[in-house]
């Protein structure tokens, strides 16, 4: 029984159920893979708009480092223009498209809120703009290509450490949003399961692996440095 829609076989599951019999686990694992994968790339549409929302509400960028920021783009672009050149389904990387987009407006409004820029920022923008669209089109060299990708690990680790170090020196997350965070930590946990379902490349589940130490210690931060809620009691009339 053949029933695919978007690159999902549906046909073996309903074809076990319609017999009377639960899926097998070749079956079933796939099959959840896929859903799970796609679940992941319609939330990454969204995972960084609740931090976009408190700065913006805020209008302050206090507690956040910039060069965090920054390095996120740079390994975003990395790990899509990776992808894209792999070949990889679509399921198993989609994210990375919608969190580029969302990481670069990211940047972009904290260098609003952190005005005036200095000239290294402005220069650094500048290279990642003339850069970015020939790594992402795939015209580089080969050997250079996958040099970078290889770097790419290094890239998220050194993104997470300064807003680690940031949250430890002061004892505080700032304008860090916990449900950002925590769609990242989760996010990271459920592409381990579906990259190894969809044979992606071992470099590609490493780097979920080190996204979930990474974003479990910033969210564990959040948890920790949380300022406690001070009731006001109500006076009488």
């Amino acid at each position: 029984m053949e029933m695919e829609i978007f690159g999902i076989d549906f046909g073996c599951a309903f074809g076990s159920l319609r017999n009377a019999h639960f899926p097998s686990k070749d079956c079933l694992l796939p099959l959840i893979s896929k859903l799970l994968g796609y679940c992941i790339v319609a939330a990454s549409t969204t995972v960084k708009l609740p931090q976009i929302i408190k700065i913006l509400k805020h209008r302050s960028v206090q507690g956040l480092s910039i060069t965090a920021f920054e390095l996120e783009v740079v390994g975003f672009t990395i790990s899509l223009a990776y992808c894209l050149r792999q070949g990889i389904p679509f399921s198993a990387y989609g994210e990375l498209f919608f969190l580029l987009i969302q990481a670069i407006i990211l940047v972009a409004i904290i260098y609003y809120f952190s005005q005036p820029l200095g000239i290294k920022t402005w220069a650094r923008s500048l290279l990642y703009c003339a850069v970015a669209p020939t790594i992402l089109a795939g015209q580089i060299d080969p050997t250079l290509f996958e040099a970078l990708y290889a770097s790419q690990h290094a890239i998220f680790f050194m993104a997470r450490v300064p807003q680690i170090w940031e949250n430890y020196k002061n004892k505080s997350t700032g304008e860090l949003s916990f449900l950002t965070c925590f769609l990242n930590f989760a996010g990271s946990i459920a592409r381990v399961f579906t990259s190894i379902q969809e044979s992606a490349p071992t470099s590609m589940i490493m780097g979920s692996v080190l996204g979930i130490l990474t974003n479990g210690t910033i969210l564990s931060q959040i948890i920790l440095y949380q300022k406690p809620t001070v009731k006001k009691e109500k006076k009488a009339e």
